[in-house]
Parts: C-alpha cells; structure tokens; sequence
C-alpha cells in the first residue's frame, strides 16, 4: 500500500525532493513518542509530570524532596533548619535511575525557610539550588541565591479557569514586568497588574507576552540566562501575585503567554545546572556542542530521556501551575541548527535537509507542541525562528512542528535596513508590500514592526533611528521641526503597513507603540546599576502637550479596525496597484481600502484606483490632526467610485483621491 504524501509536501511541490528528509523527522517524533509513553502505555501528557514527583512536595507526615543526579555519591539538605549544617537526618536515600529522595518530618520547614543541597561527587563537592525548585530568592544583603519552602496558607485560586484567548487577530503586547514603571527601580507583578494592564486593555490588545519569567540570576540577561525553570522569578513579587495578574488579565479578556526558554541555559553551577552533580553534561551536550559561544550559556541536550522529561515538564508546569495560555519559544533557530544559524544564508531548501540540522532538537519541540495543545486545547505556541524551516508553524499531521504562529522576523530587518541605508526618495512600494506579505501562504506569523530587540541599548528603535536627539527637544505640540513631523508621519505608516497585512497576529513591544525615547539599558557595572534606562516613561503619553500621546492614539485607532472585522488576519489582502516612481501603494482587505503615499514632497489630486464599485469613507487617516498630523484632506467626505465601460465586466470602478504627502488613509467601502 502506497504511503500518503504529507500535507506539507502537497502543498509545495517544491519541497518534493526532500521528502525522505521530512517523512524521517516525522517518524522520528512518533518514535520518540513511542519511547516515552512505553509505547502508548500512557500518554505523553502522563509523562510529563515530573514537577509533580521531584522536587519539594508536602506529604501527610512531612515533605518529600527528590532529584535526579546519577553522578552524585551523596546529597543532603542544608537550610536555617539545620544551620546550614550537614546532619545525617537529612541526608537523601539513592533510588533507582540516578534518582535520591528524602522524607522530612512534619514541623521541620515552614512556608518562607530558605534551603539548598548539598552535592558529593568523585572528587568534589558543592552548594546547589534544586534543579526542580519552584520558588528560588536572592539574599539582598549577599546576593546569594537560594530555594524556598512555599507553602502559603491561603494558595491563589483562580477565578477564570475556563478562559478562551481572542486570537482574531492576535495582538500582543510584549512586556517586561521588572521595567514596566515609570520609577528608577524594579517594578512588581502587582504594579504591573494595577498600572499597566488597564492601558494595555485600553490601548486594544488582547494579549500579553511576558518576558523574563523563569528565574535568573543576571537581570540584565532580560530573563534569557535561566537558572531555574520552574521558579517564577521572585524579584517581581510572589507566585500569587503572578497568578493574580494572569487570572486579572483573563477577566480582562487578555490572554498571558509567557517566553519559554529552552534554547540554552545559564553556565552557572551554584544556581544553576551548569555542573550539577559533578557531570557537566547531566543535561548538556557533550564536547564542542555543550556551549553556545555567541551566547555564553549551555546547550540542552535534546537526545537524552531525561532531558525531554525534565523540558517537557516544564511546558505543562507553567501551563497547569499558572493558567498560561501558551508560549513563545525563545531561540528556535538557535535549536534547530548545529551553527546555531550563524553564519549561514539560508538562500534556498536545500539549506533546511542538509544533515546540520539537530534533529534530537526538532523531535523535541515537535512534541513540546503536540503536548502543549493536548493539556490546554485552546493554548497557543509562538517559534521565534529566523531561518524560514519550512512547516514550522504547521500542525503534526501535516508534517509540520506544530506551532501555531512563527515571527515574521524579517520585517523589522527590514525597516532599520530602509531607514538606516535609503533616503525618502528612495523608498519603493512594492519592496515594502512584497517584504510585509513575503511568508509562506499556509503557515501563520506574528508581523511586527519591532520588538524588544531593536529597543536595547547597541540598537535603535524605529522612532529613534527616525527623530534622534531631536526626540529631546522638539516633540511639544506647536514645537516640530521637519525631522520630528517626518519622524512622526512615518512611524504611524510603517506600523499601519506591518499591521495590516498581518496573516496571523501583530505584536508590539512595551512603550514603543508611543514611540518611546529611551532604549533599553540594565543596572550594570557599567551604567553604575543604574535604573534610569530599564524602565518606561508612562508620564510622555499621558502628558497631552506631547506629540507621544498622537502616536498612541492613532496605534489605538488601528487595532480597533482590525477587532471591528471577524477574522481580519484571514481576509485577503490584495494588491491594487503600486507605483514606485510615485511612491504610491494601495491593496484592499475586506471591506478596507488602504492607500499609502511614501513620497516625502508630492502629494496627488485625483489619483485614481480601479476598486469594487460603492462609496468609500475614511475611517483611518494618519496625517489626521486629532492624529498628530496636518490635515490637508477632509475626512468628512465620502468618495464615491465612477464607472468605465473598459472595466465593466471586471465589475471595477475608478476611484480618485488626494492622497498628501507622505500618508496614508484608510477607507471603508460600503454598497
């Protein structure tokens, strides 16, 4: 019997010759899978329970803490309970599998005591925080890290259990709790629960990506060195207080997913699982591929059982424990290549089957996702991949990955490219048309102008690279010069351009949808552990003299276009015309004209479009004045579409506008 070709191979014939390539990656999952589940005998979501055995769990009689170290000759626990001592009663018992476990008597830790292991191995020995800790604080007079009994008498219950995430479209705002204030310090999951959701709901999103979750030691990292996984990071508040935003933003109809790091990991041994028991490669590859140079961090190593247990774990933890609604997967290219996908060009398919692809990485993200949606069906996963592997964001069955959306993360490339590298007169149309729809028809993308990336302190974010200094001194209303109301104008047209070609969903990264002024800089020793560049300066927007204010009234403006209209990300999006000598581009969506200008000195009268035949209004215009711009068109007007027997058959009319210079309109076609 002949096998069925899989649905990715269908759909691009392209991929053909690479068919043994992918039907083997594909197996390999369902072996795997096989392997794991003791061939079906449960499933893969049983197998993903680890945090419900390891780790410190109260029992009747006590607690009982367990981990794995297969290296370790002996373990005890050290903690205030035992003086930091080692005492024979709480030295760990070896088990089976490399697996040691200790029964603690009842009154012996208290919710809030501080504990850690103590690890012997052949020829060594150290402190270490529990590989499955939940709960893990810093010392604020040493800065020493260690785990913590939590054990709350009053455990957050949630409210919104049953809650189904909005994805039509799918608008994220990407978040940093630690500096989402407005105060030179690190803010709070309360602060950021009270003060900045209600904007974020107002503004129109309906979901919030946080970042920086998972515990690490270096807050500079921007949370992307993990050194314990399953710990919600303490230094934004307690595992209530994250639970309490979650569930406040569910009854705020605001979905939450979090970034999941297991790209990497932090090299630190004391808090993290560096050298853990003496075996650097307990959970590291071995040799050339245990470190990730360009990152200063560690590679998982995804060919090892418990590895997959322990990641795998991980996923349904945040999930269950949390109530998160999904994830975005850090560092997906990083995983799925040998190089890391540095250095390399990606040109053409071949690229993607040529054997330096890890497959023990693919395996694994293949089922992190197929269990992702199993535990939580209406969950949804997010890859940030650079490299464009072909059925990542395609289910299993089709032959794919299974995330549900990939980063369009050759947008933002793009615009600093433009920006950085072309003067106005040289910006073209149908460049930037064909760079916001360029993706593959069958998978879904997060379009994005920019994201946290471009707003860190080496780069610039896109109102920066446009206004520059003059962001300083020139955005009061009735104070612009030429490169503020250039900077202004543009920001809008490249949002409204990124956005509305979405196939998928859009994301925007705190602050910038305001056009921020400051890039993003941790306490360092450098700076002098200065706060004053890690937070986000709310009282800009809110402080109506400013031109901030114009630039987020007009992002609110638009998502609210997009929720208007049942599936918009759906919808096709088709090209009407473009000219690059004009440096006009007009593609209708639905019932919604857009037409762009991007010609910095010449504005149209009477340019004409062949449309669907009917009166158009505008509904959306960024060179508006309640909007920051000028106004030189009446939005009150109602244009109407005129008739050619040439294209009578085609059912088109003309329809002719003013468009100003460097702008764009929106326009609403009714019958």
């Amino acid at each position: 019997m002949k096998k069925q070709t899989l649905p990715i191979i269908q759909n691009d014939p392209w991929l053909k010759p690479y068919e043994s390539a992918i039907v083997g990656r594909h197996e390999a999952v369902l072996s795997k899978e096989k392997d794991l589940t003791n061939d079906g005998a449960f499933s893969l979501s049983d197998f993903a329970t680890g945090y419900l055995y390891f780790g410190l769990h109260q029992t009747k009689e006590g607690w009982v803490i367990r981990e794995w170290a297969p290296n370790a000759t002996s373990l005890f626990l050290i903690g205030t309970f035992s003086f930091w001592t080692e005492q024979s009663e709480y030295q760990f018992q070896r088990k089976e599998n490399g697996v040691w476990e200790l029964n603690i008597p009842q009154g012996v830790l208290v919710h809030g005591e501080i504990y850690k292991l103590k690890v012997y191995w052949n020829g060594g020995s150290g402190e270490r925080i529990p590989a499955w800790a939940t709960r893990v604080v810093q010392d604020p007079s040493t800065n020493i890290f260690s785990a913590q009994v939590w054990s709350p008498e009053q455990p957050y219950k949630f409210k919104h259990k049953n809650f189904v995430p909005q994805r039509d479209p799918l608008l994220i705002y990407e978040c940093h709790i630690g500096m989402a204030q407005e105060e030179e310090k690190v803010g709070t999951y309360k602060e950021f629960q009270e003060n900045v959701l209600p904007r974020i709901v107002d503004a129109g999103y309906n979901c919030i990506q946080i970042m920086a979750i998972q515990e690490h030691p270096y807050y500079g990292s921007f949370g992307y060195h993990v050194s314990s996984f399953f710990a919600a990071s303490s230094r934004f508040g307690t595992p209530e207080e994250l639970k309490e935003l979650i569930d406040t933003a569910h009854g705020m109809g605001v979905s939450v997913i979090m970034d999941l790091v297991h790209s990497h990991a932090a090299k630190n041994e004391v808090e993290g699982l560096g050298n853990f028991a003496g075996d650097p490669n307990q959970y590291f590859y071995a040799g050339e591929r245990r470190e990730h140079k360009q990152w200063d961090s560690l590679c998982f190593d995804y060919g090892k059982n418990e590895v997959l247990h322990f990641l795998l774990s991980n996923c349904k933890y945040w999930l269950e424990e949390y109530n998160f609604d999904g994830f975005r997967f850090d560092g997906v290219t990083s995983m799925l290549y040998y190089s890391h996908g540095m250095g390399e060009s990606f040109t053409n398919y071949s690229d993607y089957y040529n054997g330096y692809q890890d497959d023990n990485a693919i395996v694994y993200l293949t089922l992190a996702n197929e269990l992702i949606h199993d535990v939580k069906k209406k969950a949804f996963t997010v890859a940030e991949e650079v490299s464009g592997m072909p059925g990542l964001a395609l289910p299993f069955k089709s032959g794919g990955y299974g995330f549900d959306y990939r980063m369009a993360m050759n947008i933002p490339d793009y615009w600093i490219k433009l920006i950085k590298d072309h003067i106005d007169e040289d910006w073209k149309p149908s460049s930037m048309f064909w760079e916001v729809t360029n993706r593959r028809k069958d998978e879904k993308t997060i379009s994005y102008a920019e994201s946290h990336d471009q707003a860190l302190v080496g780069d610039k974010t896109i109102i920066f690279r446009l206004i520059d200094s003059d962001m300083y001194w020139h955005m009061q209303k009735g104070d612009e010069n030429y490169r503020v109301n250039r900077g202004l104008a543009l920001h809008k047209m490249i949002r409204l351009l990124t956005a509305s070609t979405m196939n998928g969903g859009y994301l925007n990264f705190m602050g910038n949808e305001f056009g921020h002024p400051e890039w993003i800089d941790f306490p360092r020793e450098g700076n002098g552990w200065s706060h004053k560049y890690a937070r986000r300066q709310w009282s800009l927007v809110d402080n109506k003299n400013l031109n901030f204010h114009h630039l987020a009234d007009f992002g609110k403006a638009m998502l609210a276009l997009f929720a208007e209209r049942p599936k918009f990300q759906d919808l096709e999006t088709e090209e009407i015309w473009h000219n690059d000598g004009d440096q006009i581009l007009a593609y209708q969506r639905g019932d919604l004209l857009f037409v762009f200008n991007f010609n910095p000195v010449q504005s149209f009268t009477d340019y004409g479009f062949l449309v669907e035949p009917g009166k158009y209004k505008v509904v959306l215009n960024t060179d508006s004045k309640s909007l920051g711009g000028f106004g030189f068109s009446d939005d009150n007007i109602d244009h109407f579409t005129h008739g050619d027997p040439l294209y009578k058959k085609e059912n088109k009319e003309w329809l002719k506008l003013y468009i100003p210079a460097r702008s764009a309109v929106v326009l609403k076609r009714s019958k």
